[in-house]
C-alpha cells in the first residue's frame, strides 16, 4: 500500500480503490464525506438514515471504484449517496405501508414526512421529476445541486469539477429546459393563465 496525500487525484485514489487500497478508500471518505452527509441531511431530516446511506454510499464505492470514468469523484459520489437514498426511503415507504394498520391512520406518526421531504419527494417522483430525467445529465446534476440541495455557484462547481462560470450557463440553459419540459407535461390553458 501506498501513502495517500492531498496531492493525489480522486481519480487515482479510485483507482487505488478498484485494486483493493482500503486506505485509499479512507483519504476519500476523509475528502468527501462531510459534504455528502450535509447533502444527505438536507435532502432527509432524519440524520440516523443519512448516517447509513452515508456509509452505504462508500460501501458501493469499494465494490463500484473500477466503473469510475475518472475526473473528480463528486458528481459520482453524489450520484450513488442520491441514488441509496431514494433506495431507503422507497423501502421505509414499503415498510411503513405492510406495518400500518388501519386503526394508527388517525395518530400521527413520528414518521410523517415533513414538508420539505414531501416537496423533494416531489421533485423526484412528480411532474418535476418527470421533466428533469428529460433534460441532459450535467444540466439536471447542475439544477440539483443549485437549486435541491442549495448549493452555491461555488459550491456546485467545486462538486461538479466544472469552473463557476459554467454552472451558471448550465443552470440557466437548465431552468429554460426544465420550463419547456413541464410545458410539454402540461400544456397551459389557452385561455390565460399564469406567466
Amino acid at each position: 500500500m501506498r501513502g495517500h496525500g492531498e496531492s493525489d487525484t480522486d481519480a487515482a485514489l479510485l483507482r487505488a480503490v478498484a485494486d483493493g487500497d482500503a486506505r485509499a478508500l479512507a483519504t476519500l471518505y476523509d475528502r468527501h464525506a462531510g459534504w455528502v452527509y450535509a447533502r444527505l441531511v438536507r435532502r432527509c431530516a432524519d440524520a440516523e438514515v443519512a448516517r447509513e446511506v452515508l456509509q452505504d454510499t462508500f460501501l458501493t464505492v469499494w465494490r463500484s471504484a473500477a466503473g469510475h470514468r475518472g475526473g473528480e469523484a463528486g458528481g459520482w459520489l453524489w450520484t450513488i449517496a442520491a441514488r441509496r437514498l431514494v433506495d431507503t426511503r422507497r423501502a421505509q415507504e414499503r415498510a411503513g405501508r405492510i406495518e400500518t394498520a388501519p386503526l394508527d391512520t388517525a395518530t400521527p406518526s413520528a414518521e410523517t414526512p415533513s414538508a420539505e421531504e414531501r416537496v423533494l419527494a416531489g421533485l423526484e417522483f412528480g411532474d418535476v421529476g418527470t421533466a428533469l430525467e428529460r433534460i441532459s445529465p450535467e444540466l439536471r446534476e447542475v439544477l440539483r445541486a443549485t437549486v435541491v440541495d442549495g448549493l452555491t455557484t461555488r459550491e456546485a462547481a467545486r462538486l461538479l469539477g466544472i469552473p463557476e462560470g459554467t454552472v451558471k450557463t448550465r443552470a440557466q440553459r437548465a431552468r429554460a429546459e426544465l420550463r419547456a419540459a413541464l410545458a410539454r407535461l402540461s400544456p397551459a390553458p389557452a385561455s390565460g393563465g399564469l406567466v
